[in-house]
């Protein structure tokens, strides 16, 4: 429809009422002092970025380092008359620094005020943050407030620095994908205050087929388009296996082109050096637990395990652990709250820095498939889509320093606490279908997306969502456009943490977050969730409710650790 009645340009026009009447109460009743973010003087930043990518790249030679400057140089010089681009360079490219560089430039050219850059997981948020703090801060600025990380659950903080942050105020966010169309989508103040500083600016969203759920798609294209043809936005849709969904008439009625941002022939440069770094290859017949911690170790390490439910991950560390002993096995799952999943990522990193010791294994769920800098001498992926194959692909040998690298797909039996997850039952009978037919590769994702589309009927949701966005009827369109719809609670881990909860105690939210795990609301009873009741959270009135952990925990399998000994008394009976 036309602007003039689009459910956005209401939601803006409440975001600028409400926040302006929320900074006035605020300065009035709790001196929330006024104070001015940093501009984003795009033309200033991007020379700090040229000197910081230069001096990445002094003295080094190689193909890929010659392909990464290449890439740099194309995006920060690509041509900016249209609103919005793609850019699908592979993986290891250098796309965080190259796309930045040419928002900069877009920013100069048309005038932005703000640069949004949208990541589809928390934990890619830390990485690409501190690289964009240490290569964009002038000369006497203050990092945080340049480059603002918004990611936490809870909305209900506000000294100075956050503030810029839940305000989208600073002139460069980073924001999640949850979080920033959730946005787009709210119906409540609280939210949409942050909403008027949107327009007018350049906006990337990366690793774009991992943002939103499909059936979410066709809805937030709308509001893409309206951003870029209405309210003045520069839009970059970025990723390495990138799904053309606007080219898929299911999606985007008519199905559109958009251009990309890189030229042609660097495009098939880039392919091609991709082709040589890694193998595709498939195991055929499903493995059962002692097959597979056998299979895996006939392969050159460090190996990277790659399996569908924080369940199997769980089990199979455990069984790598108990077969090879527990310095040879990492694990990473949502089962560790973040504080430990940052330990053993850093862990991950020195071990695969020492060239000498390779003989190990790191057991993950799809947290590390997308986004994450780390290279492994050989990847296994359980069965999923094939893009989640093409992405594990970019954990494989991604500096490119072996001649060549495998990245294998296998299927496991299920048995015991092995489960599979039903989520992915199209998109692998999709990838079986693919390997059959030997189309293995970028290029076939859209196909993929397409055949995937035909199997899971979702039309009647995205109607939904249309609809109710058309009839203006808002709090429908918040309800039904949830993009993580699996409804969880705040399971605090750590005891100290939550016995300070318990005594009524006020805790920083990022202090919640990084000692606690998120667990679905349905397993509740079966793992004995502690309600605490007391907590000084309960004076906010967004506040989540939090639980407390009481099975068992530990820094390995997270809480797993508790759900595998509760799991082992009820088949074993209680082991004295």
């Amino acid at each position: 429809g036309s602007c003039s009645t689009s459910g956005l340009l209401f939601r803006l026009a409440l975001s600028c009422l409400v926040d302006a009447d929320h900074s006035d109460t605020a300065t009035h009743y709790r001196n929330e002092s006024h104070f001015d973010a940093p501009s984003l003087v795009p033309d200033a930043r991007l020379r700090r970025l040229d000197s910081y990518v230069e001096g990445l790249g002094v003295g080094l030679t190689d193909e890929r380092t010659e392909i990464r400057r290449r890439i740099y140089a194309a995006c920060r010089e690509a041509d900016m008359n249209y609103g919005m681009y793609a850019c699908d360079s592979p993986v290891g490219t250098g796309k965080t620094t190259a796309v930045m560089a040419h928002l900069l430039s877009a920013a100069c050219k048309k005038n932005l005020r703000r640069v949004f850059v949208v990541l589809p997981y928390t934990n890619i948020i830390d990485q690409s943050v501190d690289r964009y703090r240490k290569s964009l801060t002038l000369p006497g600025e203050v990092p945080e407030a340049v480059v603002a990380a918004h990611h936490h659950k809870a909305d209900f903080a506000d000294d100075a620095a956050r503030l810029l942050t839940f305000q989208w105020r600073a002139p460069i966010v980073v924001v999640t994908a949850v979080r920033f169309f959730e946005t787009l989508a709210d119906n409540q103040p609280a939210a949409l205050r942050k909403l008027h500083s949107l327009p007018g600016s350049a906006i990337f969203i990366d690793e774009s087929h991992a943002a939103l759920p499909w059936d979410l798609w066709p809805q937030a294209w709308k509001w893409l388009k309206e951003l870029e043809s209405v309210w003045g936005c520069h839009i970059v849709l970025g990723s390495g296996s990138l799904y053309r969904f606007w080219e898929i008439p299911s999606f985007s009625d008519p199905p559109e082109i958009i251009p990309n941002m890189l030229p042609p022939e660097l495009e098939k440069v880039a392919a091609s050096y991709e082709e040589k770094r890694v193998e595709y290859k498939t195991k055929e017949e499903p493995m059962c637990v002692d097959e597979l911690v056998e299979w895996v170790w006939s392969f050159p390490g460090p190996r990277l395990l790659i399996v569908n439910t924080v369940y199997s991950a769980a089990v199979l560390a455990e069984a790598l652990k108990e077969k090879f002993g527990g310095d040879k096995v990492e694990h990473l799952s949502s089962a560790l709250c973040p504080a430990d999943v940052s330990v053993t990522l850093k862990k991950v990193k020195s071990r695969l820095k020492d060239e000498t010791a390779c003989d190990w294994c790191l057991v993950a769920t799809s947290c590390v498939e997308a986004g994450v800098d780390l290279s492994f001498r050989t990847g296994m992926r359980e069965r999923a889509s094939l893009v989640s194959w093409l992405q594990s692909a970019g954990r494989t040998n991604r500096e490119g320093k072996w001649s060549s690298a495998e990245i294998w797909d296998f299927q496991l039996v299920e048995e015991g606490l092995i489960r599979s997850n039903p989520g992915l039952e199209h998109s692998g009978e999709v990838l079986g279908y693919l390997i059959a037919e030997g189309e293995i590769g970028p290029e076939y994702a859209t196909k993929a997306m397409a055949k995937e589309l035909t199997l899971k009927d979702i039309r009647n949701k995205i109607d939904k969502i249309m609809k109710a966005e058309e009839r203006m009827k808002f709090p429908e369109v918040a309800k039904e456009f949830c993009v993580i719809s699996s409804d969880t609670v705040i399971a605090v881990v750590d005891d100290e943490l939550a016995s300070r909860l318990e005594d009524g105690e006020i805790v920083d939210p990022n202090e919640l977050q990084l000692s606690s795990v998120s667990i679905r609301r349905h397993f509740m009873t079966e793992y004995a969730l502690a309600k605490i009741e007391n907590s000084g959270l309960s004076r906010f009135r967004s506040y989540p409710e939090v639980f407390r952990w009481t099975l068992g925990y530990d820094k390995f399998i997270g809480y797993m650790k508790g759900v595998m000994d509760s799991y082992k008394h009820q088949t074993v009976g209680f082991i004295t």
